[in-house]
């Protein structure tokens, strides 16, 4: 059983390096670019379902994918991105410094304030990705932070080291996960679509 993960296409807030956890940001035309891409490698892929977060930005990225696949576009709320709290739209440079040094020592004892809590983040998101390793081949689209909390939670990754081991999940790039009677393996990471 796989599944391919892949990041919705760029947005605005993207270029601009804004959290954009919960916000509903919409694709740019980079990200346009990219959705058409995943869907053209969704053709032959001979993919079994098609999964998206629920947030507009990974919907729209996804929504041509099903189309290609000639599956129907599912959405789970499970693969939302993480909620930043009081850093949402922000950019970094515009939040408190003593936030982001704490943040950066540790993002998940000192994540950001009224934001969500990663360990939780990660039971919902690989109890979700678990649930699909075993439906076949499974397109997830889904978010930079979340992919990479997901990517730790079932390959054994310390969640602290996220930001570190894992800096950054492209756009529109391909992650594939194996999934075997040993666990979850991983075959490709960050995969550029041609």
């Amino acid at each position: 059983m796989t599944i391919f993960l892949s990041r919705h296409g760029r947005t605005e807030w993207s270029v601009q390096k804004r959290y954009a956890g919960v916000t509903d940001v919409p694709l740019d035309e980079v990200g346009q670019g990219q959705a058409r891409l995943l869907a053209s490698w969704a053709r032959g892929a001979k993919l079994d379902g098609v999964v998206s977060s629920p947030l507009l930005r990974a919907r729209d990225t996804a929504t041509g994918a099903a189309r290609a696949a000639e599956l129907p576009l599912r959405t789970d709320p499970r693969l939302r991105e993480l909620d930043f709290g009081v850093a949402e739209g922000l950019r970094r440079a515009e939040m408190d410094p003593d936030v982001v040094r704490r943040f950066e020592a540790d993002p998940v004892a000192d994540f950001l304030p009224g934001g969500e809590d990663p360990v939780k983040a990660v039971e919902r998101v690989t109890e979700c990705l678990r649930e699909l390793g075993s439906h076949g081949r499974i397109l997830v689209v889904a978010h930079n932070t979340i992919l990479r909390l997901a990517l730790c939670g079932l390959l054994d990754i310390p969640l602290v080291d996220y930001r570190r081991r894992l800096p950054v999940i492209e756009h529109g790039s391909v992650t594939e996960l194996v999934f075997g009677p040993g666990g979850p393996a991983l075959r490709r990471f960050n995969s550029p679509i041609q």
